[in-house]
């Protein structure tokens, strides 16, 4: 089974979110399990720094056919981009097609937004290439290697499938298309001026096509026209198809629901696991918990948090967006310090939230840690030496921050949505007795609703037994990607037989 995966980010090499991660994770998974794959993603700097291109190998260049494809500016002198097949060399060495062109992606920094946190004004074109690159691919661009699925993931790679089936000049296309969900609030819109750009027929701006509120939607374009759908939880599956978190394409999404189906994510435990963590100054496992208090001397440290073992520490690691519940956590700090906790939280995103956040920290020296922005080192940090990682999220695809935290015997504390519904069980009285429990669940998305999950909390970790038996469960708990790895393998097979 010969499969592309098209991507728009990679860790370590870059990284915004959790797409990231699985781009990184999941292919490797997907070779294992016997699958032939090749990863298309842009070449930005950081992408390119680590790519050798293979000797002898030639440059593949885009077709330009009579108004189909991306249609650069006619006053544009910039050469178009271009492929070249070769290795990124990571951890998890693979096969890569490279998309190449300095104008569009050799940019230093955030691959959608510039320096002031606007999304690049031509983001429409520079992702209408890595789409057509895909269905070039898809339907034989490279003689030597044809794949039987596209895989494209959210609304970056959007185009693919429509390119594809133009590209087939009413054949089948040669290779099937998988489109996954990775989060549907993220749908690359872009003013009506910009389909013009697209080398796409007029009636694909409609109601049927690309249009969304007089719009260029390229997630819809994925939804519309991709053989199969996928979300990264069986409960976001669910989910989307509601006027709640369907994002105005629930009804779209309805129509196609007999090709849509929820795959959790997976968690790679070679980089998130506390026995072998790089970052970490002292290493524990489910035997030896006690050792976790090394880690939350450290978390202390770093953050200019009291050096006190008995505080219970509440961690963060998340974009700070209305999204993730993240007003909420806000409303709670005084709570959290006045029951004896400490908060350590690391994130960046709304200016309102960071602001709210940093004079948290004023207000609660040496309570209250505070880092804006994303650092790795940072975040393992902060999950291996919290008790409890907070996931209060409006709605949340899957989530990987609660599945890092389980890993680590950091109980989450969610909400019951998504993926964080799908991993976490809630500490009642009946799961503490049949030694299900795993963290902390809350309903209602409201203050309130997380204040009494949070006093759960607080009333549970007194109990010392009954807390490290918690963590001991949760710590034992897998979601490897192996597993995931198999699902989509399976789905490949049937997607690639129906084409």
């Amino acid at each position: 089974m010969r499969v592309l995966y098209v991507c728009s980010e990679l860790f370590p090499l870059l990284k915004t979110g959790g797409l990231a991660d699985v781009s990184a994770a999941l292919p490797p998974a997907l070779r294992l399990a016997g699958c032939d794959v090749r990863i298309l993603i842009p070449a930005y700097p950081a992408i390119e720094s680590a790519f050798e291109a293979l000797t002898g190998q030639p440059q593949l260049h885009l077709p330009q056919l009579n108004g189909l494809g991306p249609q650069p500016a006619q006053e544009s002198t910039q050469a178009l981009p271009y492929l070249m097949l070769g290795q990124l060399s990571t951890d998890a060495p693979a096969h890569c097609y490279l998309l190449r062109s300095a104008a569009l992606f050799g940019r230093e920094g955030n691959p959608y937004l510039d320096s002031k946190g606007e999304p690049w004004p031509d983001n429409a074109i520079r992702f209408a290439f890595l789409g057509w690159a895909a269905a070039c691919l898809g339907q034989g661009l490279d003689s030597a290697w044809q794949p039987d699925v596209v895989h494209c993931h959210d609304w970056h790679t959007g185009l693919a499938p429509i390119y594809m089936r133009e590209l087939a000049a009413g054949d089948p296309p040669k290779a099937a298309t998988i489109f996954t969900i990775h989060n549907l609030a993220y749908q690359g819109l872009f003013p009506r001026s910009d389909f013009d750009q697209l080398g796409l027929a007029p009636d694909l701006f409609s109601m049927d096509g690309l249009e969304f509120h007089d719009q260029v939607s390229f997630m819809k374009a994925g939804l519309q026209f991709a053989q199969q759908l996928t979300t990264v939880s069986p409960s976001y599956a669910q989910e989307i198809l509601t006027p709640e978190q369907g994002m105005g394409l629930d009804g779209l999404l309805r129509n196609r629901a007999h090709a849509l189906c929820g795959i959790l994510n997976g968690v790679d435990y070679n980089v998130w696991s506390p026995e072998h963590d790089a970052v970490l100054m002292h290493h524990y496992d489910v035997d030896s918990l006690e050792k976790k208090a090394h880690a939350k001397a450290q978390l202390q440290i770093r953050l200019n948090l009291q050096d006190r073992q008995g505080a219970m520490i509440f961690g963060v690691v998340s974009r700070l967006s209305e999204q993730k519940g993240l007003h909420l956590v806000h409303a709670v700090i005084d709570q959290i310090v006045q029951g004896g906790g400490q908060l350590a939280l690391l994130g960046s995103g709304d200016p309102d939230l960071e602001r709210a956040f940093r004079l948290a920290a004023e207000k609660h020296p040496g309570q209250v840690g505070v880092f804006i922005g994303y650092h790795e080192d940072m975040a393992h940090t902060i999950i291996a030496g919290s008790d409890v990682i907070l996931l209060p999220s409006r709605f949340e695809p899957c989530g990987l921050t609660q599945l890092y935290g389980l890993r680590y015997g950091t109980l989450p504390l969610v909400h019951r949505v998504g993926g964080l519904a799908d991993t976490v069980v809630d500490a009642t009285d009946t799961t503490l007795r049949d030694n299900t429990a795993s963290g902390f669940v809350f309903g209602d998305f409201s203050v309130m609703g997380l204040q009494n999950a949070l006093r759960n909390a607080f009333a549970m970790k007194p109990r010392a037994q009954i807390w490290r038996s918690v963590q001991q469960h949760a710590m034992r708990l897998r979601f490897d990607w192996t597993v995931a790895a198999q699902s989509y393998l399976a789905l490949y097979r049937k997607v690639a037989m129906r084409s």
